[in-house]
C-alpha cells in the first residue's frame, strides 16, 4: 500500500507537485505518465525515500524496491564481488535465477564474473533482475524495458501480470501500459496534480482527449470573448469624460483578469513544427559497406554484411539485443576496424550520431550554451525558437543540462543534431526516454529530415510510422526493401 498525502515539491524555483494526494492499494498494477520533466522519477524517489518533499508525507506498508531507468554508480553493484553476490537470492534456485537472467537478455552472463564489466544497459537489465528476486511487496520500475528487445519486452509484460505485489511503473513502451493495468497516474503540468484514470493507457488516452477537447473549446471561445473586448477599448479611445474613463479601467481591469486567468493550451493539442537546415550536398551514395566480418575473440558479431545506403534514404537496423548492431554502427563512423570487408564513404560525407547514453552532452553547459556551442549558423533568437518547438519554452533554456530527465536529455540532443547540416544522421535508439508527445515531435522532425538516415530502434511502432527506404536484419544480413506505392 501507497498513501500520499499533501504533497509539494519544488525543483529550482520550478514547482513540480502542489498538494498532490492519492493512495495505491495493495495489488494494483498502475502507470505514471506526464511529459519529460513533469515529475515522474522524481515521486519514485520520493516515494523511495530518496528524495525529501518540501511539504507533505508518503506512508507504505511493505519492502520497496526501486530500479531507476538508467543505473551508472550504484554502490551496491560497485561493492559486490560477483553478479551473484549482487542479486542477492540466497533463496532462489539456480534455474529460477537463470530464468529471470535469461528473460531480461542476460542468460550469456556468468555470475561469478564481477559486475562492474558490463555496460550501462547489461547494469539497468541487472539491476531490474535484482528487483524481481528481492521479495518486494512494491515495486517502482521506471523504465524497465529499456534496452530490451521484443522478447524481453513481452517476458516483463508477462512478469507484471503473474507478480502479487504493487507495482508503479512509468514506460514510453505503449504495448506494457496498454497491458495488466488497474488505473493510469497523470502528472498535469498546468496544475501539478495527479489526474487519476481508470483502465490501462488505452482507456486515459481516450478519456484525456475528450477532457482536452474541451479544454480546448474553451479556451478558444474565451479567446474570441477577449479579442472583442479589446477592440472595444480601442474605439473607447476616444473617452475623456470621468464616466468614460471609469469604463474603460473597468474593462481594462477584466481583460488583464481574464488573462491572467486563462488556462494553457495542454502541450498535446499544439501544433509544432520544426523547419530544419538543408543538408550539405554529398553524393549519391554517401556511404556503403561490403563483406563485413567481426569478432570479438571467439565470438563472431558480424559476418559477411552488406549495406548500401543513398542520398537521403532511410535505413532502420533491426535485431535482437546482442545482434551487432552497435558493432556495425561503430565501424560505419571509424569507431571500429572490421577483421574483414571495406567501408567507403564519400569525401563529403558529414554525419551526426545520436548515442541512448547522451555522451555529447556537458552536464555544466545551460541548453542555450549547448546548441550556441556548435556551429549551427543559427543566432540567439533562433535558437531559443528551435528549443521552444523541442519543449523548452521561456527561461527553460537557462536551465543546467544536469537538471533535465532522461527524455528532455533526448529531446536536446537531438536539437543539437538537427540544428547542424550534417548530410548523414546515426539515431541508435532515439526514442529510448520519449513520452509519446515527444515521441511524435521527433518522429516529425526526422520525417521531413532531407539527409541520409540509419536508426537503430526497437518500438516498431515508430519505426512503421517512419516508413524507411530498406530495413536490414541482423544477424541475418537481410535487408528488406520498401515496396514502391503505384
Amino acid at each position: 500500500m501507497i498513501k500520499v498525502e499533501n504533497l509539494s515539491f519544488t525543483w529550482t524555483d520550478r514547482p513540480i507537485f502542489d498538494g498532490v494526494s492519492f493512495a495505491v492499494n495493495d495489488g494494483e498494477k498502475v502507470g505514471l505518465v506526464g511529459i519529460n520533466g513533469a515529475g515522474k522519477t522524481t515521486l519514485f524517489k520520493i516515494i523511495a525515500g530518496l528524495e525529501q518533499a518540501d511539504e507533505g508525507r508518503v506512508l507504505t506498508e511493505g519492502k520497496i524496491t526501486f530500479v531507476p531507468q538508467e543505473v551508472k554508480n550504484d554502490p551496491v553493484m560497485d561493492d559486490s564481488t560477483s553478479i551473484n553476490n549482487y542479486l542477492n537470492a540466497p533463496s532462489k534456485a539456480d534455474y529460477e535465477i537463470r530464468r529471470v537472467l535469461s528473460g531480461l537478455g542476460l542468460g550469456n552472463l556468468d555470475v561469478s564474473d564481477s559486475a562492474k564489466v558490463l555496460s550501462g544497459g547489461q547494469k539497468t537489465r541487472l539491476a531490474l533482475a535484482r528487483a524481481i528476486l528481492s521479495q518486494a511487496k512494491i515495486l517502482l520500475l521506471d523504465e524497465p524495458t529499456n534496452f530490451l528487445d521484443e522478447k524481453g519486452k513481452k517476458w516483463v509484460a508477462d512478469f507484471m501480470c503473474r507478480f502479487k505485489g504493487t507495482v508503479l511503473i512509468i514506460s514510453h513502451d505503449l504495448e506494457l501500459l496498454s497491458s495488466s493495468l488497474d488505473k493510469i497516474f497523470y502528472i498535469n503540468p498546468q496544475t501539478r496534480q495527479i489526474d487519476i484514470y481508470k483502465g490501462n493507457y488505452g482507456d486515459f488516452v481516450k478519456l484525456k482527449e475528450e477532457k482536452e477537447g474541451l479544454l480546448k473549446r474553451q479556451i478558444e471561445t474565451e479567446e474570441k470573448h477577449l479579442k472583442q473586448m479589446k477592440k472595444g477599448l480601442i474605439k473607447m479611445s476616444h473617452f475623456k469624460s470621468k464616466k468614460g474613463i471609469r469604463i474603460k479601467l473597468m474593462i481594462q481591469r477584466r481583460v488583464e483578469k481574464l488573462e491572467a486567468n486563462m488556462p494553457q493550451m495542454p502541450p498535446e493539442a499544439r501544433r509544432i513544427k520544426l523547419i530544419l537546415p538543408e543538408p550539405l550536398w554529398v553524393g549519391e551514395l554517401p556511404i556503403y559497406v561490403k563483406n563485413i566480418h567481426k569478432s570479438f575473440g571467439d565470438k563472431k558479431v558480424l559476418s559477411g554484411v552488406d549495406l548500401t545506403i543513398v542520398r537521403g534514404q532511410k535505413t532502420a537496423l533491426l535485431g535482437v539485443n546482442g545482434a551487432g548492431k552497435s558493432t556495425l554502427i561503430k565501424i560505419l563512423l571509424g569507431d571500429l576496424i572490421p577483421d574483414e570487408g571495406e567501408v567507403v564513404r564519400d569525401e563529403k560525407l558529414k554525419w551526426g550520431y545520436y548515442c541512448q547514453e547522451l555522451s555529447d552532452l556537458d552536464p555544466n553547459l545551460t541548453l542555450m550554451e549547448t546548441i550556441s556551442g556548435i556551429e549551427s549558423g543559427l543566432n540567439e533568437s533562433q535558437i531559443r525558437s528551435l528549443l521552444g518547438k523541442m519543449l523548452f519554452p521561456g527561461d527553460k533554456v537557462f536551465q543546467k543540462v544536469m537538471s533535465l530527465s532522461g527524455g528532455e536529455k533526448t529531446r536536446l540532443s537531438i536539437a543539437r543534431l538537427l540544428a547542424q547540416n550534417f548530410n548523414f544522421l546515426v539515431l541508435d535508439e532515439p526514442t529510448t526516454y520519449l513520452d509519446p508527445l515527444s515521441q511524435r515531435l521527433i518522429l516529425d522532425s526526422i520525417k521531413s529530415y532531407q539527409g541520409a538516415l540509419l536508426i537503430v530502434s526497437h518500438n516498431p511502432q515508430f519505426i512503421e510510422e517512419l516508413d524507411v527506404d530498406q530495413k536490414l536484419y541482423l544477424p541475418e544480413n537481410r535487408v528488406e526493401m520498401k515496396s514502391k506505392r503505384i
